[in-house]
């Protein structure tokens, strides 16, 4: 068995793919540098160099043999940190390489084409919700702050559905659990990464005045319009599952 380690980004897995196929490795896995423990002390180690020229001659390839949408279905793989991911994508690889004529993708009787099918529609559905629930804070130096926590990478496929609807405000979406969010500064939006987790524990104290006053407006209302007699919990919770609760200012 030999194992590649990467360095956990979307370029480095591709390079490992690339170099499995430039080394001819038959029995292979391929692991992200921080998720590796070594069980098998016989197992050789191939370190992976992440190299952009390896990684684009794959993608190229498989956009010619699959179609753009194709790459993006396995980005959202990548992005799913699903703890099968690398394997599934090589698997996916390997089957477009060795069949180029036909969308590998749509062969829902392979175990691992149908385990990316399953990955894609629920990174979909996350994407989705993480687009509908997002709240925005208007905060003292006028940027709009969101805190999410979405239990994909969903940052990537959401930016440009924030960045066309937002253009004409500053704000900031801010993942708790991989501690990196997107900026948009009135001209670009981009990924920041910040050397420390953000302290975010008493951030309502940097509330804008205008916010407090909506937020006490809005929950007014919401209390206001709600009919005790007719609630319905259970199809309350269907379309807005209780883990989102914790965007929502009426929820508070």
């Amino acid at each position: 068995m030999t194992t590649l380690l990467y360095d956990a980004s979307f370029d480095g897995l591709f390079t490992a793919i690339f170099e499995v196929f430039e080394y001819r490795y038959q029995d292979v896995e391929i692991t992200s540098r921080e998720r590796f423990h070594q069980e098998n002390i016989f197992a050789e180690i191939h370190e992976v160099i992440t190299q952009t020229d390896k990684s684009e001659r794959v993608l190229k390839k498989l956009e010619q043999n699959l179609g753009k949408q194709s790459i993006h279905k396995l980005l959202k793989v990548f992005l799913s940190e699903d703890p099968e991911l690398e394997k599934v994508i090589l698997s996916a690889v390997k089957q477009s390489v060795k069949n180029p004529e036909e969308n590998i993708l749509e062969n829902y009787a392979d175990a691992d084409i149908m385990k990316i099918s399953k990955i894609c529609k629920s990174v979909d559905r996350e994407s989705h919700r993480m687009t509908a629930f997002v709240r925005f804070e208007k905060m003292q130096d006028d940027i709009f702050f969101s805190k999410i926590d979405p239990d994909f990478n969903v940052l990537p496929l959401i930016r440009k559905h924030f960045s066309d609807r937002y253009q004409d405000q500053k704000w900031m979406i801010y993942d708790l659990r991989r501690n990196y969010g997107i900026l948009y500064d009135l001209e670009t939006s981009d990924f920041f990464y910040p050397d420390e987790k953000l302290e975010i524990k008493n951030y309502q104290e940097k509330f804008h005045d205008e916010e407090r006053n909506y937020q006490t407006l809005w929950q007014r209302y919401f209390t206001k319009t709600n009919i005790v007699e007719r609630k319905n919990l259970k199809l309350h919770v269907q379309h807005v599952p209780k883990r989102y609760w914790k965007y929502l200012t009426e929820k508070w």
